[in-house]
């Protein structure tokens, strides 16, 4: 079932897709928010645990409520932004595991004997499934600006109060104003960064 993508969808999802700040005020709908997470769910993850849990705050009240929570170098680009997708992983995932993964039944039990397991867990395949939101929301036509500069109490008061989930991350939707964009920054070569042993 394997397969390869050509270069112009690699240059979309990885080599000419840039982490955006300035934005145009083209919108994004619902129906494209909903094929994004259509497609973001497919990624793997641990037992197929799917921790992650996402807010997408568009209207103006939602806006106000994230502001708070945004340290003062992420506040303008994105009160800007038409979308924020607040990313999110549920502690308890491991209750969604009978329905998620079928054929274990006592999968469950693999997770759920320590709480710090389940969270490692939880954050760890929620991070995977931001990777995948992201490389998704890029192969819809949408620019991404992920960041980490919020106070996470604050947003998790503020949106998961009451919950089992925590936020991880946040990330801008939308459409990039390419004249908001610096140069860009460089990566490690795959000699500094990768070993074949």
């Amino acid at each position: 079932m394997g397969g390869k993508l050509g270069d112009e969808a690699l240059d979309i999802i990885f080599r000419q897709a840039r982490t955006h700040n300035g934005w145009t005020d083209a919108p994004v709908s619902d129906e494209t928010l909903k094929q994004l997470y259509d497609l973001m769910k497919w990624g793997p993850t641990s037992a197929n645990c799917s921790p992650a849990r996402i807010v997408f705050v568009k209207s103006s009240e939602a806006k106000e409520k994230l502001a708070p929570a945004l340290s003062e170098g992420n506040l303008k680009k994105t009160m800007a932004a038409p979308v924020t997708a607040i990313l999110g992983y549920d502690v308890e995932f491991y209750e969604r595991l009978p329905e998620l993964f079928p054929h274990a039944p006592d999968a469950k039990t693999w997770f759920n004997w320590s709480k710090e397991w389940a969270e490692q867990t939880a954050f760890r395949n929620g991070s995977l499934q931001g990777a995948y939101f992201m490389i998704a929301a890029r192969s819809l036509g949408l620019d991404c600006g992920p960041m980490s500069g919020f106070d996470m109490k604050k947003v998790d008061d503020a949106f998961f109060a009451g919950t089992t989930v925590k936020v991880n991350f946040l990330c801008n939707l939308g459409h990039g104003d390419p004249s908001a964009l610096f140069g860009r920054s460089p990566r490690l070569p795959f000699e500094e960064a990768c070993k074949i042993l």
